[in-house]
């Protein structure tokens, strides 16, 4: 799954939460505007210090004595030291009224910061037009009943109260309980009648509109309120979503404590902080202890703060659960992955194998007892009974050796037109390769095209467009120590070592050498930068380079050095310092989302862009949620994805290989300090790629050196001075390019047929072929040499006998071997399947070959030698005389003296079914215990760049990867039900889509999901609340009827509200502002616009409807593809289960569906069934091996159930190895394994068919001459074939290869060696059909005794022969 697999995986574990994700949190850039006030930052009064507030830790909580105490002192020193600007505290009296021009003292505002003017005077008897405007802001304000209310504030102050009120509402309106608290605290502090109560102005300026005339403005005040009444307020606040970004509404209303660390005081300080931004002067709260007062006539103010768990009224509904978590049902956990089986306290696994492996001794031991208790009587001397008609097979078996026999003397006797007709077949087939396309989207690869990853990649593709391309750079400083910064304004913090301003200045640098990149594109006739390629949530129609989306920790202070480098003297209290770029640093990483600091540096946290950067995208490796301690900085260009065919595509590879070069460029510079890892969307590819070509040599090394020793084994020596005559290495050049010849005419004929290849086919089809068609060679020309030519015969007749002893038996594994890769055929895996047909091909090809142009080269190399003739140079040789006889060779005769009998001694035997019993066992439980997966760091050479940066991503990144939950065609979202069953705000069905995703993530270690979905749905109704501003249409004038912006101040606007009341849009209203809400942008006034953040989510046909939609949640860290393989599982029965709830709406078809999609998905999908996928495949290779073998060895039941044991033996104890030796199981481990059946039948079947020929007495004297005649052959033609070409693998750079090429099939070599030549000949000597030809053999039956075929004796009816 590698090349863009790898590179997808890479962007979906870490570049998509800066693309995506900031798709919605840009989208959400003005959401803080919904803070009405903001928080002052003071040493005291907010019941912590700043050193305690900054180290995370809440307020100790206080016995009520203490509370009522500390209140008593409190107010007296309040009465004491009040000064006399509020001197009537008196129900009925205000503090404040009217408005007094701008506040002197804020410089930067994002809303005008008009200040009331003093008045310490009587309540005002509200006007009838003031007073219907009271009673839609602050209804709690217009008692019912009453005929006159009285009020402090003018309708200046209300009208910015209202808008005020609207800008919170906007976020806060999908809780109710929530935005009436919120409404009411400051519709009492601005308009209630009793405000001088709660009330006291501490400082105030002198306002003069015109020259003459002058009022006091209001500068600060002091509001007191009950504890209780604000902290309920606050509470029902607490838990309210934002769900454009997953987090909480309270992290924008609570500065620099953020969500985390947020308290009432906190809350309240923050909205009454002058430099937020927001506030137009300095409100003091003061929270009195519940039951004590201030002091003098001042009285805290209370009031009914409504629960989020109930309606404001009967008509009412509560918050949802998503924002309320008193509203939450008891929600059980849902069942984890099952314990581990165990049996008692030991392992179940490991128990059941050892019991299994007693149960096969028993057994086995049983078995040889009762054969030495029951032993045959030997017969009596008998005349020969009467020869029986033969039977089927022993007619097969004649009519194939007399076919065989022909066959090869005809070839042999027209050598040069068999090569020439062999010749022109392979050339015209393997001219097919010309038309070869390799596959090497790890998509065609190892998905199939109809698997549920495929079709939902597609359909998300077709409506939403490729995931974006990630670029980034981790940057750590190793070694640099840590220091604390004391800051004035918000306490002592530990900087790390690397967040120091000569880091940040040089991380700015290469910011500005990236932005300034230009790559000149011949094909478009113009350069390219990044602008044109990056990806723009907020202009993505004409991006400039401040547009494009970087997210990095410069970017708190927008990528401007002069700003990092700026200074400023503050006083908070009676102490005055230095603020500088830590202070903001500090304050943005907790309020990311503001635009303004509360220091006086007044700096917006906002990236250039116009996005908020969330520092757990800008920083890795810090302890909690210390952010200033990170070990490591990332920054993150996040680039369109072009389609291939498009020429975008090409430009952002261009600009990505400059991205590279200026990086490493940087990497250089600066390695004495920082240590730099990176990446690029185009960087597995391209590391892929080099270490291909840089692993060609191996392999030509490789296969060189198999070359060389098949040149050299192939001869068979009798004297020194032959050694020229009878060496054969023009015999094996020849031997090689036929199974070369069979390779690329498989795939040239493959290629005619439209069926495409892939780099996997070129590393294993030819090894495979090579095993096969070496050890066909080896047994065919070892054979010929070991035999003598009968009196009379001809070399064209000795040559078709000795090919019909031995081609039966390489029918046999070939036959067995095509059926096993075309059944393996059947496979879903695309990579299987064409590996399965090319083997199958290659193979059926080989045979062919080897009885045609195999056999016409050995019949001229045996005219050759017998013309004493030199090898390769044939001009040349020795003077003619008699041949030198058969060789005696090394491994035969070694084999005879030494190896048998030791193998077969009557100690021997028993004690080798024990240790491959045992071994087998522990194969099975060592099966359990490999690793299903493949990790991207696995497919990238020793040497590469991109383990570094693997590791670091490993260990910083704090998010996991997002996945959409996407719906399909067909559900009305414009329905009642159908908006209701979406989303999660007040009055949403419990069970909708964003509250199960909700539950979920109450659960990560199941659900593997971390944060909320992100739901248009839930915007796009709090966007249409008539509270704000946001939806409104022009009433009259040449735009009438048309979408009227929150920004503008049209006359033609007022009164032009979508809703007129707070409700659920009908379905027409629906299908006409859901357009205007997707591409309004979020503005100050209208924080919920959804472009940017939902108008890539909503995919809508020319009518209207919506085809396909999305909702993005968040997984938590994935560390490996076993994790990435369960959140995929996880999240498709999260889907499914929506999916069931979904359909029960009204009008929703049956083929609907939600399911979820990430990009790694469709290469994860495998390993939900890449086990069962493996183990059918492999039962589908054995099963016809089976059944070859009981049909080609004359119905012999015991001769093909021992084949199948051992081969079954072979891929247990292959796998248990793997997990011995680090080898985990995927899709490129099952093709091995499917190889590993091809070459380990070789290793078993020959010497089965030589055992179920043989004619001696007993099973282990047959067992003996089969070991000895075909296992040196065995030895000689398949592992020492192999194992030179795969030891040369362990010198390539990329670990797949060492993994799944050189360990693997090593494994495979030795372990179908070591059951092919010390378990099967054991195993056939007490289990082996007995002979059913008599003992006596004919001198030319003990010849043939050395070769294989079906025409002995076993194969007829056991009858006397006649002589």
């Amino acid at each position: 799954m590698w090349g863009r697999g790898l590179r997808d995986w890479h962007l979906s574990a870490l570049s998509v939460p800066n693309g995506p994700a900031l798709i919605t949190r840009k989208g959400f850039i003005a959401h803080a505007a919904k803070r009405p006030h903001g928080r002052r930052s003071r040493p005291e009064g907010d019941g912590v210090s700043p050193e305690a507030g900054t180290a995370g830790l809440p307020p100790p909580p206080a016995m009520p004595a203490a509370l009522a105490l500390a209140g008593a002192v409190l107010g007296t020193l309040l009465a004491l030291a009040a000064p006399t600007l509020t001197p009537v505290h008196r129900a009925g009296y205000c503090a404040f009224y009217g408005e007094c021009g701008k506040n002197p003292e804020v410089n930067v505002s994002l809303v005008p910061s008009k200040v009331p003017c003093l008045s310490n005077a009587p309540a005002r008897v509200a006007t009838p037009a003031l007073l219907a405007q009271l009673r839609a802001v602050c209804p709690e304000l217009v008692p019912a009943g009453v005929n006159e209310t009285r009020v402090c504030c003018s309708a200046a102050q209300l009208n910015a109260l209202r808008l005020s009120v609207a800008l919170s509402s906007a976020v806060l309106a999908r809780c109710p309980a929530c935005a009436r608290n919120f409404a009411n605290i400051y519709c009492r502090n601005i308009c209630s009648p009793d405000q001088s109560l709660f009330t006291n102005v501490t400082r105030v300026t002198e306002y003069a509109p015109v020259p003459g005339f002058s009022q006091l403005a209001v500068l600060e005040y002091q509001c007191f309120y009950d504890r209780a009444f604000a902290e309920a307020a606050f509470t029902s606040c607490q838990g309210v979503r934002l769900p454009a970004t997953g987090g909480y509404a309270i992290d924008a209303m609570c500065g620099r404590y953020g969500a985390k660390l947020c308290t009432a005081q906190r809350w309240l300080d923050f909205q009454g902080d002058k430099n937020n931004g927001l506030a137009p002067l300095q409100i003091d709260f003061r929270l009195v202890p519940n039951g004590t007062r201030p002091g003098g006539d001042l009285e805290p103010l209370n009031g009914r703060a409504w629960p989020c768990g109930e309606p404001l009224d009967a008509a009412g509904e509560p918050c949802s659960c998503q924002d309320c978590a008193e509203a939450c049902p008891v929600v059980p956990a849902p069942p984890g992955p099952p314990p581990p089986f165990r049996l008692g306290a030991a392992d179940g696994a490991l128990v059941l194998c050892c019991l299994l492996f007693g149960l096969l001794v028993l057994l086995f031991a049983t078995g040889v007892a009762a054969r030495r208790c029951v032993r045959p009587r030997r017969r009596p001397a008998a005349s020969p009974a009467p020869r029986r008609a033969p039977g089927c097979a022993a007619r097969l078996a004649r009519s194939t050796h007399a076919a065989f026999s022909r066959w090869g003397a005809l070839v042999a006797r027209h050598p040069a037109a068999t090569l020439a007709t062999a010749a022109v077949a392979v050339g015209a087939l393997a001219a097919g390769m010309a038309m070869v396309r390799l596959v090497t989207d790890p998509v065609e690869l190892w998905s199939a095209p109809g698997s549920q990853a495929r079709r939902e990649k597609a359909f998300y593709d077709e409506h939403f467009g490729p995931f974006l391309r990630t670029n980034q750079v981790i940057v750590r400083a190793p070694g640099r120590p840590a220091a604390s910064y004391d800051s004035v304004v918000l306490g002592a913090k530990n900087f790390s070592g690397l967040l120091t301003a000569e880091v940040l200045r040089a991380l700015l640098e290469l910011q500005e050498r990236l932005a300034a990149v230009e790559v000149w594109v011949e094909a478009a006739g113009r350069a390219v930068t990044l602008s044109d390629v990056c990806y723009a949530p907020l202009n993505p129609a004409n991006a400039s380079l401040a547009d494009c989306c970087v997210t990095s920790v410069t970017q708190y202070f927008q990528n401007n050095g002069t700003r990092l480098a700026m200074t400023a003297t503050q006083t908070v209290g009676k102490v005055t310092g230095t603020v500088d770029w830590r202070d903001h640093l500090l304050y943005c990483i907790n309020s990311p989302l503001s635009f303004k600091d509360i220091t006086a540096l007044e700096l917006s946290c906002m990236a250039e862009y116009g996005g908020p950067v969330f520092p757990f995208l800008a920083f890795g490796g810090y302890p909690g949620s210390e952010y200033t301690e990170a070990e490591a900085l990332l920054i993150t260009y996040s680039l369109n994805n072009f389609p291939r065919h498009d020429a975008r595509y090409e430009w952002a590879l261009l600009w990505e290989e400059r991205f590279l070069a200026i990086v490493r460029d940087f990497q250089r510079t600066h390695g004495s300090n920082l240590s730099v890892a990176f990446m690029a969307e185009r960087s597995l590819e391209d590391e892929i790629n080099r270490t291909t070509g840089e692993d060609v040599p191996i392999f030509a090394i490789s296969y060189l050196v198999v070359f060389a020793y098949v040149a050299l084994a192939l001869g068979e020596y009798t004297a020194w001075r032959r050694v020229l005559v009878e060496s054969k290495v023009t015999l094996a050049l020849g031997g090689i390019a036929v199974v070369l010849g069979a390779v690329f005419a498989s795939m040239g004929c493959l290629a005619f047929m439209g069926l495409p290849s892939s780099l996997i086919i070129l590393e294993v089809v030819p090894f495979l072929v090579l095993a096969v068609g070496a050890d066909n060679i080896f047994i065919f020309v070892q054979e010929y040499q070991q035999s003598v030519r009968a009196p009379g015969e001809t070399r064209d007749q000795h040559i078709g006998r000795v090919l019909a002893q031995v081609a039966p038996s390489m029918l046999l594994c070939s036959l067995s071997e095509v059926i096993c890769f075309l059944l393996g055929s059947l496979s879903s895996m695309p990579a299987v399947r064409s590996f399965a047909l090319t083997a199958a091909l290659a193979i059926a090809f080989d045979f062919l070959l080897q009885i045609t142009g195999f056999v016409a080269l050995l019949a001229l190399d045996a005219r050759r030698q017998e013309a004493a003739r030199f090898d390769v140079c044939c001009c040349w040789g020795l003077e003619k005389g008699a041949p030198g006889g058969p060789g005696t060779g090394v491994l035969r005769p070694l084999m005879h003296r030494y190896y048998v009998p030791l193998l077969l001694h009557h100690i021997t035997r028993p004690l080798v079914v024990l240790l491959f019993l045992f071994l087998s066992c522990a194969g099975i439980y060592l099966t359990l215990q490999v690793p299903v997966g493949l990790d991207q760091e696995l497919a990238m050479p020793k040497d590469s760049y991109m383990l570094e940066y693997f590791t670091a991503l490993n260990k910083y990144l704090a998010v996991g990867v997002p996945t959409y939950f996407v719906t399909t065609g067909g559900y009305n979202f414009s329905s009642l039900a159908g908006m209701n069953a979406i989303c999660s705000s007040a009055g949403c069905d419990a069970n909708s889509l964003t509250q199960k995703i909700q539950y979920a993530t109450l659960f990560p270690n199941v659900s593997y999901l971390a944060i909320p979905a992100t739901s248009w749905v839930d915007d796009f109704l709090d966007w249409l609340n008539p509270t704000g501003r946001c939806c409104r249409v022009h009433q009259f004038g040449p735009q009438k009827g048309e979408f009227c912006p929150a920004t503008s101040e049209a006359l033609t606007c007022l009164l032009g509200k979508c809703l007129n009341v707070s409700r659920r849009p009908t379905v027409d209203e629906f299908e006409r502002f859901l357009p205007w809400f997707l591409s309004d942008e979020p503005t100050l006034q209208c924080p919920k616009g959804g472009l940017g953040a939902y108008d890539t989510s909503v995919k809508m046909d020319p009518n209207g409807t919506i085809l396909a939609s999305r909702f993005m949640a968040y997984h938590r860290p994935l560390a490996n593809s076993q994790e990435y393989t369960a959140a995929l599982r996880a999240a498709r029965q999260l889907a499914d289960n929506i999916t069931a709830t979904l359909r029960q709406v009204p009008g929703t078809p049956p083929d609907f569906r939600v399911f979820p999609y990430t990009v790694t998905y469709v290469y994860y999908e495998q390993y939900l069934s890449v086990v069962a996928e493996g183990l059918f495949t492999l039962a589908l290779c054995l099963v016809p091996t089976f059944g070859v073998s009981f049909v080609l060895l004359g119905m012999d039941l015991r001769s093909s159930a021992a084949t199948l044991i051992t081969l079954v033996m072979i891929l247990v104890d292959t796998v248990g190895a793997m997990a011995l030796w680090g080898i985990p199981y995927n899709a490129v481990a099952l093709i091995n394994l499917v190889a590993a059946v091809g070459i380990s039948v070789e290793f078993v079947s020959h010497l089965t068919c030589a055992f179920s020929r043989s004619t001696k007495p007993s099973r282990v004297e047959r067992a003996a001459e089969a070991t000895v005649n075909m296992g040196s052959k065995v030895v000689a033609g398949v592992a020492m074939t192999n194992l030179p070409g795969i030891v040369v693998l362990a010198f390539a750079k990329a670990q797949l290869i060492q993994i799944f090429f050189f360990r693997l099939n090593l494994i495979i070599t030795l372990a179908g060696l070591a059951h092919g030549l010390i378990f099967l000949p054991v195993l056939l000597s007490y289990v082996g059909p007995s002979p059913r030809a008599p003992a006596a053999t004919t001198k030319e039956s003990t010849e043939q005794g050395a070769g294989q075929g079906l025409d002995n004796h076993c194969f007829e009816d056991p009858v006397p022969k006649q002589h």
